[in-house]
């Protein structure tokens, strides 16, 4: 009967969205008689273990950061309309958590009109986060100092439309039909309140294709993410969930999330030999190992020369621009690549979305950035053209939402 009578209040804030009482009649007469036919159809249809996996929603911190990524991510940000209020950002948020966790538990959203597509999670994730703009309309002075846009660096070549937002949706899967549904339905649960700024979308290798926890290659050729801390671990927590600085309280049990956008001069990269491929990163391009070592977990021996006494790994190497002794200044990386229609005189149009999460910003994010900006060989065939900074709060409880903690 709660369910019920939460779902009426949903539906009825709903409909007066736009959602319309046509797709609500569907989607009841659905669940009156045929959601569990369609459920057992579904899960004979998959041909692994996969496509049924579900990720828990709820708790402590939210779902989509600590684990093995998925295959196919969409990130989605928002901008709030003028007269968005703070009672209306609860509840959207409120909304947006509902449907969030029906849509990851493989249940249909409030009001879908597509419920079977709702049947695959696939592992389904939905990560929320906050940008300074909806944290100031809701509790200013409540952003962390770290919550702003990034300072200006000189290889930066920013569009507008890639940049900032007020709300983020990370959503991923194994599944890019799971995250394309999923990404209708939260859509039309925010569309009264905000405007979509810009749509990222990136993919890494099929689901199956490797193991989970080898190390991803981008579309340069290169392993990438080999120095990362390791989910579940107290080393993880103690760069993403938590730190040196205190951040305020509502954000206990939350992170730091950075998006960059990097564009690669793939057709700029084809005319470069192997050798100076392997120069510019430091690590070979086979195995990943660092030119120093033979396996790619080996530790780089920065100060190891050739016979001619030239560092066998250059100044200019990325890894060795990346590192730092410093053990606050680093962060848990993830990237997914795109790859977009060729535009005129091209052959490829293609790059990395890159995202980082960490407790502060400022202290672990920006001294990293900084020297990658300085000296890095490999910013002649990269360009990062769209930045952006969120706050991610603390997961929630069954029965409460996302940002709960920032109302109170």
């Amino acid at each position: 009967m709660a369910d019920r009578s939460r779902r009426a209040v949903l539906l009825g804030g709903a409909a007066a969205a736009g959602v319309g009482a046509v797709a609500a009649v569907g989607m009841d007469a659905f669940a009156a008689g045929r959601a569990s036919d369609a459920r057992a159809a579904a899960e004979a249809a998959a041909v692994s273990g996969n496509g049924p996996r579900t990720i828990p929603f709820h708790g402590e911190h939210q779902a989509g950061i600590e684990m093995v990524p998925q295959a196919h991510q969409s990130l989605v940000s928002l901008s709030l309309k003028p007269d968005t209020d703070r009672d209306t950002i609860r509840r959207l948020l409120i909304t947006l958590t509902d449907d969030a966790a029906r849509l990851t538990r493989g249940t249909y959203a409030l009001a879908d009109s597509e419920p079977e597509l709702a049947l695959v999670p696939a592992r389904l994730t939905v990560t929320f986060g906050f940008g300074r703009g909806l944290v100031d309309r809701v509790a200013p002075g409540a952003a962390p100092a770290w919550l702003s846009d990034l300072p200006a660096f000189p290889i930066d070549r920013l569009h507008q439309w890639w940049n900032g937002g007020d709300l983020v949706l990370q959503i991923a899967a194994d599944d890019p039909l799971t995250v394309a549904h999923a990404q209708r339905m939260l859509l039309k649960d925010s569309r009264t309140a905000t405007t979509v700024k810009w749509v990222q979308t990136g993919f890494r290798r099929a689901y199956g294709s490797e193991r989970p926890t080898r190390t991803t290659r981008n579309l340069l050729g290169q392993v990438d993410g080999t120095v990362n801390t390791i989910p579940g671990t107290d080393d993880f927590a103690g760069v993403v969930w938590r730190g040196a600085t205190e951040n305020p309280a509502w954000l206990a049990g939350g992170t730091g999330f950075v998006v960059r956008r990097i564009e690669m001069l793939l057709d700029k990269w084809d005319r470069l030999d192997r050798t100076g491929r392997e120069q510019s990163v430091g690590r070979r391009m086979d195995s990943g190992a660092p030119l120093t070592g033979r396996r790619e977990t080996d530790e780089p021996d920065f100060a190891a020369t050739s016979p001619s006494g030239f560092p066998v790994i250059a100044e200019f190497a990325h890894i060795r621009r990346a590192r730092t002794d410093d053990p606050r200044q680093r962060v848990f990386r993830r990237a997914y690549n795109y790859d977009l229609a060729p535009e005129v005189g091209q052959t490829s149009n293609s790059g990395m979305v890159f995202t980082s999460y960490q407790h502060d910003v400022t202290a672990q994010f920006l001294p990293i950035q900084r020297r990658l900006a300085e000296v890095d060989l490999l910013n002649e065939w990269t360009v990062p053209i769209g930045s952006a900074v969120f706050a991610i709060p603390p997961g929630c409880a069954e029965g409460g939402h996302i940002g709960e903690t920032l109302f109170t």
